[in-house]
């Protein structure tokens, strides 16, 4: 008789979740930090968090239940992807608007990510980037809060904030341009975490992820020839 198969108990599972999602988040600034003094700068702690972070869910996610557990699937799929449409519709005009309005005031064209995503083609890897920080912020480390029984807007503040910040450290750009992408990263951080605490299910924060980045496409390439160059 084969013996059955014995599952984590439910609390060794989300203790599991919440130690490394947290700890990865670590590894990434340190490698961010050391490499910003080397002259890899902040590639490595970029190849971190990509592949730490798919590499986390591929590990956690193994099983139908895994998935559940870091809201890859179960929830309510189909309100957090029509929400997340929605939500990344009224993201995408606001974004267009106020970019607008920054270079009519003088701001300056985001010139480093351009060349990264121009001359270093990192305009198709947007997508598995995209999916890499939502499977880590929203996924595995949100669920892991409220499980805990964090207070749920204390866990949209806290995923938000870390996630912001997170592109100080993996970010090979100057300073202007990283507080620029954290200053974009706050509103998908707070309507994505509500969209996931009120389906438990990621995807519609990644809907709303996919727009806004093909807004911030258009802010780079489109806008500036639009306005600078009629």
């Amino acid at each position: 008789m084969n013996s059955p198969t014995l599952s984590p108990p439910p609390s060794s599972s989300l203790a599991l979740r919440f130690s490394l999602s947290f700890a990865l988040v670590g590894l990434i600034w340190l490698t961010g930090l050391a490499g910003h003094f080397t002259p890899w700068l902040e590639w490595p702690a970029l190849f971190v968090y990509v592949a730490g972070s798919l590499g986390l869910v591929l590990f956690l996610g193994r099983t139908g239940t895994g998935r559940q557990e870091i809201w890859l699937a179960g929830g309510n799929a189909g309100r957090s992807l029509y929400w997340g449409t929605l939500a990344g519709a009224v993201l995408f005009i606001m974004d267009i608007t106020n970019t607008i309005l920054y270079y009519k005031s003088g701001g300056a064209p985001m010139v480093e990510m351009e060349r990264l995503l121009v001359h270093r083609s990192l305009l198709y890897l947007f997508p598995i980037l995209i999916l890499a920080e939502e499977f880590l912020w929203r996924g595995v480390m949100f669920s892991s809060l409220i499980e805990k029984g964090v207070n749920p807007h204390l866990t949209v503040l806290l995923t938000t904030i870390l996630y912001a910040l997170n592109h100080f450290a993996v970010a090979p750009v100057g300073m202007r341009e990283r507080a620029l992408m954290a200053m974009m990263a706050v509103p998908i951080g707070v309507l994505g975490g509500y969209l996931v605490l009120k389906t438990r299910n990621v995807w519609g924060s990644v809907i709303v992820h996919m727009i806004t980045m093909v807004a911030m496409v258009l802010d780079i390439f489109v806008i500036p020839q639009l306005l600078f160059n009629p």
